[in-house]
């Protein structure tokens, strides 16, 4: 009896485990893409120094130790006031070294606005890669070039890896204005607080409006409406909502601009021409409008235009901001606490 149920044993951990290498042979450039991703998050933390011993070193500039305190008032101002999750998060610092450390290759197919998408265990859907490796990204975008998307590579000032690890503070992010650093922070926490499988333009369109929202009520109550950092912080975001508004309107005329020449059956040269004639107004039209800070917006794009991935990612962080502001001014009396505690609620996270 102990024989044959020992047998019993051994064949079924032998199935198994042909069961886990079929999947791993399937699933391999899978597999093997964690692995490199996993190694690299993993340098960085190991990395990574307490927030408390850079404090004590006499050789990092007080100017940075001051960017280190306010990051902490704000983490402390997001858990407390804002009602996001407290975590280890951003209680080590790990130095760049003036060095971009991450890429990011994102892809849309050039005459419609369908982005492409890349399969993962537990988030689901995303529409961008990640990498560690410079030399990977350029080769994955390269690809994509060959294949006909539009294609686009940059480099995030920031992410949340939603509990997987302990994200430190990045030394780049103390380069960043009090409004912006604090807005960065509440838009990172805000993803281990709120995240939701397969909807990467919820999460990232609710993380933008919590990073900015709470941003402007920190430093309120940081400093006061009057004050030169609230100013400043308001200044820009006024800005950027008029550019990103742009944006999101010249993202509509392309998209019927497309539907339109799929219609027409033109063939590809001639959408090649209409699509870039109308790329060219979007941009040249962005000097038009009435900014504080950037006199002439249209100056970001006098090497490349942007094509499709641009209007793509606008979209995914940019297109429910009215949405947002509807339902915590209607629903919430402008209760962004009680509006996150509705999100985290309705959806529990991943």
């Amino acid at each position: 009896m102990q024989k044959r149920t020992g047998r019993i044993i051994k064949r079924s951990l032998l199935a198994l485990l042909a069961v886990l290498v079929i999947l791993v042979i399937v699933y391999w450039d899978l597999v093997l893409y964690g692995l490199r991703q996993g190694r690299g998050q993993l340098n960085i933390v190991w990395n990574a120094r307490p927030v408390e011993e850079v404090m004590k070193d006499p050789a990092f500039p007080d100017s940075l130790k001051s960017k280190l305190i306010l990051i902490e008032r704000v983490r402390k101002y997001a858990i407390d006031s804002l009602g996001l999750k407290d975590t280890k998060n951003y209680k080590t610092l790990y130095d760049q070294k003036g060095e971009e450390i991450m890429w990011v290759v994102m892809a849309c197919e050039p005459y419609r606005f369908k982005a492409k998408e890349w399969d993962f265990p537990i988030v689901g859907s995303v529409p961008y890669k990640g990498f560690f490796n410079k030399a990977r990204a350029v080769k994955l975008r390269d690809e994509l070039d060959k294949e006909g998307w539009d294609t686009t590579i940059r480099n995030p000032g920031g992410w949340s890896t939603l509990g997987w690890f302990t994200d430190p503070i990045l030394s780049k992010m103390l380069e960043r204005d009090e409004g912006d650093l604090a807005n960065l922070i509440i838009h990172e926490m805000s993803h281990a607080t709120i995240f939701v499988k397969d909807s990467i333009d919820f999460n990232e369109n609710l993380a933008t409006f919590i990073g900015d929202r709470g941003a402007e009520q920190f430093l309120i109550s940081t400093h006061g409406k009057n004050s030169k950092e609230y100013l400043t912080y308001i200044g820009e975001d006024s800005d950027f909502t008029k550019y990103s508004e742009h944006m999101l309107r010249g993202a509509e005329a392309l998209d019927s601009l497309y539907k339109q020449m799929e219609k027409d059956s033109l063939p590809d040269h001639l959408r090649a021409e209409k699509k870039k004639a109308a790329i060219q107004r979007i941009v040249t039209l962005l000097d038009t409008l009435s900014l504080t800070v950037h006199k002439k917006p249209s100056d970001r794009f006098k090497e490349h235009l942007p094509n499709n991935t641009y209007f793509m990612n606008m979209k995914r962080y940019q297109s429910k901001q009215e949405d947002f502001w509807s339902e915590l001014r209607g629903g919430f009396g402008g209760d962004l606490k009680a509006y996150i505690r509705y999100h985290k609620k309705k959806h529990p996270f991943l």
